[in-house]
């Protein structure tokens, strides 16, 4: 499932290509996604003007001058496609074509795990896929001592409290383990046993792993392409992720008697650790 920050990727690029442009056509193929399209979706979003477009936690959301924004969530394997004025080599997935007058949108998801849906813009705190969403990695008032209070309860280990979306949204699998590794903090342990000072430095490690995904486009690691087609290529530059047995990249382990980057599951996931380095 695409994290923030391909979420954020295919954001910038739906911005570049059609941000301030008007809908003037809408075909559903298929309806039957996570949540089925409503069924006077294309007759609510049809000649509206684009006046936005923006991403919140794993959501994209186009804003649109008849007051409506579009929620967008890519699912499992959902990808976006841009093209020209014509739809060229359409596929069997191509469940949602979105024609605008600066070129045309499909929403293609051979799984039809993802979401597209509208909602009145000033409403969207209170839609239910909003509703328990927590606070943006990259929000001016989110700091350390907030995350300190956030955790400081939590008898969950702290990979697990990462991938809850209440708490900071936007992080999944990949880039919790990522961050972990980046701050030095064992995926293991409690939450509510990080001190001030370690919640400080594990947010430094968060903002630092996304911003890095970001400018590589994102972790192509089975579905997720950018909207040009391309792969992201931070998954080049994983430390841990998915690099069991490994020597991390920037550790002085002897991997001879630590056996190099562990594996375990929490909460039905998989986490990736440096033994050595992260405490």
């Amino acid at each position: 499932m695409p994290e923030l920050p391909e979420v954020e990727t295919i954001k910038n690029a739906l911005k570049k290509a059609v941000d301030k442009s008007n809908i003037i056509e809408v075909r559903i193929n298929n309806n039957r996604f996570r949540e089925i399209i409503p069924d006077d979706f294309a007759q609510k979003v049809t000649g509206a003007r684009i006046t936005d477009i923006r991403r919140v936690a794993k959501y994209v959301l186009v804003d649109l001058d008849n007051g409506y924004s579009i929620i967008w969530h890519f699912g499992m394997s959902g990808r976006v496609k841009i093209m020209g004025d014509k739809l060229e080599n359409p596929e069997k997935h191509d469940h949602v074509i979105i024609k605008t007058t600066k070129g045309i949108l499909v929403f293609n998801d051979a799984r039809r795990f993802g979401i597209m849906t509208c909602w009145p813009t000033t409403d969207l705190k209170n839609h239910h896929l909003f509703k328990k969403t927590g606070i943006d990695p990259f929000a001016d008032e989110l700091d350390g001592l907030y995350l300190f209070n956030k955790l400081k309860n939590k008898k969950i280990p702290i990979k697990t409290a990462l991938l809850d979306q209440s708490i900071i949204n936007g992080i999944g699998n990949i880039y919790a383990s990522e961050a972990l590794y980046e701050s030095g903090i064992l995926p293991t342990r409690n939450a509510c046993e990080l001190s001030e000072k370690e919640c400080f430095r594990l947010l430094e490690g968060i903002r630092k792993v996304l911003e890095k995904a970001i400018q590589a486009g994102g972790s192509t690691i089975h579905d997720y392409r950018r909207p040009d087609g391309s792969m992201g290529y931070f998954q080049n530059m994983h430390c841990v992720y998915n690099k069991i047995g490994q020597k991390c990249l920037d550790c002085i382990c002897n991997i001879n008697q630590t056996g190099g980057i562990k594996k375990i599951v929490q909460a039905g996931r998989s986490t990736f650790y440096c033994p050595v380095k992260q405490k």
